[in-house]
């Protein structure tokens, strides 16, 4: 049977699940993150992710959703008073029903899966958790196997992400790596093993549109940073840049959006062939 503990002060234990939320080192320290929200919950607990705690307010009570969460997952639950709930929760005016406290994943590139249909999108030192998420979710969306986030970057398991993701950060395998070099050597690996797979940097000043570059063999697709672009690296590293062809008074694309578009005409080129 699954422990049960009460807890109705600002006590170690909820100190450090408070620290999950705005502390990115408390959160690589004890290996785990909170995670907010119905749909995030439910595809943790679908795709195997391993929780650690299930917390629930003091006195108030469950939906089937939540009665049945508690009864599936055999991990500790933890009844908490509810004002200590809105603060883990985020929401100033009532208690979230449920909130998970999940086991952070290892960061190793062997997550990914090796295959024929490898699409996986490097995200070079995003800044905003806000533009990880929305990227993780359309990597979701069109089929691409994973997703890399690479340099000195925001937090994938940041509560602003996760939100961001609704959920398909725990649908779509995330890696975080300190420079391109550990993904070059992988693609590398790949390659070694008769994989062929490119390389498809995106730039505004690529050397083709990307509707014009056949995206349906493996792929690894490059999106820079949100300010600076891609790194003098990463387009060394790169087989082919494509550009987005623009209108109107916009400057740019959002990186995020950027990524999302590649992919999806990754996924419309794949539909085809």
């Amino acid at each position: 049977m699954a422990k049960t503990l009460k807890i109705t002060t600002r006590n170690a234990s909820f100190q450090q699940w408070q620290a999950l939320l705005t502390n990115r080192t408390k959160r690589q320290r004890a290996g785990e993150f909170l995670v907010q929200g119905v749909r995030p919950i439910t595809l943790a607990v679908q795709h195997g992710w391993t929780i650690r705690a299930l917390l629930h307010p003091y006195g108030q009570g469950l939906s089937r959703w939540g009665r049945d969460l508690l009864d599936q997952v055999d991990t500790t639950r933890v009844v908490l008073a509810p004002e200590l709930m809105r603060e883990l929760g985020g929401k100033d005016d009532e208690s979230p029903e449920l909130l998970a406290v999940v086991e952070l994943p290892p960061d190793r590139l062997d997550r990914l899966p090796e295959r024929e249909d490898l699409l996986v999108v490097v995200f070079d030192r995003p800044t905003t958790p806000g533009n990880i998420g929305t990227l993780v979710r359309s990597a979701d969306a069109f089929g691409a196997t994973g997703v890399v986030i690479t340099g000195h970057a925001a937090d994938p398991y940041d509560p602003k992400a996760v939100r961001a993701s609704t959920g398909s950060l725990f649908a779509t395998p995330v890696v975080r790596v300190a420079t391109q070099h550990e993904v070059v050597d992988w693609v590398a690996a790949l390659r070694g093993r008769n994989l062929p797979v490119q390389i498809v940097g995106t730039d505004e000043h690529g050397e083709v549109d990307v509707a014009d570059h056949d995206l349906t063999g493996p792929t690894v697709v490059l999106v820079g940073n949100e300010t600076h672009g891609l790194s003098a690296a990463w387009r060394e590293a790169a087989d082919r840049t494509v550009r987005i062809p623009i209108t109107g008074a916009a400057s740019s694309l959002n990186a995020a959006a950027a990524g999302t578009v590649v992919l999806y005409e990754a996924a419309r080129q794949r539909a085809r062939a």
